[in-house]
């Protein structure tokens, strides 16, 4: 009996030092884009830059302007000619599919808003990675899927002149905009359905809309197209009050001396900025090396430009208000209601 039993053991340590055998043959071969975005190994950093060598550069489709900065740092360091391309959100979700469909694999890295990259993921256009860095983000940061990462956190604050309006004078919640003191103050960005729609759920819908819209037809709401517009158009006095700019904005335009300052009016409403390696990326090894990259020397230097970085060796702008992250999902399935609802509540009120 104890004869069968070695036998038995026998035979299995046997077949599991095949198959461990096997495996060393099969890592010796090229690996896969899948296989290499999920690796894991220690000498992951000197197989990137090795095989980063031997391709053409690195493709980026994107939507931050300031990553044109970091691209060139990244490719400074590794000696890689780094080739951009950049327009709004929608325009890069929609070119980057329709290249796929069209068979037409040039970008290897997208970096867009979250619920586009999310809809990227949807169309099964991105690809998994697991990098060792993931561990330093904030959670909402890393969604399951690992198809995309967050590098930033856009907030939505408000933010005022501070030539216009004193401090003392400032709203303390949305439903101090009901007072007549703010006819012709007001500003908002016309394309954040997103955050209205889920400032609206946090809020309550039917009163919420009610809100806005009495807002809206008391002191009016004017509309504009473009964050660093509309902060722009605070800094001048144009728009004194703006009820929508992403909180970096304020502080890149303070850099310069404009008389620009963000107020966190409650509740905070935030969603990552990403990148996604695609899926046919043709430079995977440079791609995956610069998704690493924006990780570590990145979020340094995404901080240094005023942005708010995801890593959580820095610290949160309003560190004592709570931050209400937008789920991507929620957003894409949510989006032709969220749209309407601001549309009919806001921007058709807008004067």
């Amino acid at each position: 009996m104890r004869y069968v039993k070695f036998s038995v053991m026998a035979t299995l340590m046997l077949a599991l030092m095949g198959q461990a055998s096997a495996q060393v043959v099969d890592a010796s071969k090229p690996m896969s884009i899948a296989e290499l975005a999920v690796y894991q190994g220690p000498d992951r950093q000197a197989k990137l830059i090795e095989g980063a060598k031997k391709e053409s550069g690195l493709s980026v489709y994107h939507v931050y302007p300031a990553l044109t900065n970091i691209m060139n740092e990244f490719g400074k360091k590794y000696n890689i000619k780094v080739k951009s391309w950049r327009a709004g959100s929608e325009a890069v979700l929609q070119r980057v599919t329709s290249e796929n469909r069209g068979n037409k694999f040039d970008v290897d890295i997208v970096q867009n808003n979250a619920p586009e990259n999310e809809a990227a993921f949807r169309e099964k256009l991105l690809q998994e990675v697991k990098s060792p860095y993931h561990n330093d983000l904030l959670p909402q940061a890393v969604p399951a899927h690992k198809q995309w990462v967050g590098i930033t956190v856009d907030i939505w604050t408000a933010a005022y002149n501070t030539e216009k309006i004193k401090k003392e004078d400032l709203p303390k919640s949305y439903k101090d905009l009901l007072d007549p003191k703010w006819k012709g103050q007001l500003g908002i960005e016309g394309n954040n359905h997103a955050w209205f729609g889920a400032l609206m759920g946090k809020m309550g819908e039917e009163e919420g809309q009610k809100l806005f819209a009495n807002i809206a037809n008391t002191n009016g709401i004017s509309n504009r197209k473009g964050h660093s517009l509309l902060t722009m158009m605070v800094s001048s006095g144009e728009v004194p009050l703006a009820l929508t700019v992403y909180s970096w904005n304020p502080e890149q335009l303070k850099v310069k001396g404009a008389p620009v300052e963000g107020l966190a009016l409650q509740p905070l409403m935030a969603q990552p900025s990403t990148i996604a390696m695609l899926k046919k990326a043709p430079n995977p090894y440079t791609a995956l090396l610069f998704y690493d990259y924006m990780l570590t020397e990145g979020q340094k230097q995404l901080h240094d430009l005023k942005f708010v970085p995801t890593s959580k060796k820095f610290e949160l702008p309003f560190p004592k208000v709570p931050l209400n992250f937008i789920d991507p999902a929620m957003a894409l399935d949510q989006q032709a209601k969220w749209f309407k609802m601001f549309e009919d509540t806001v921007i058709k009120r807008s004067k």
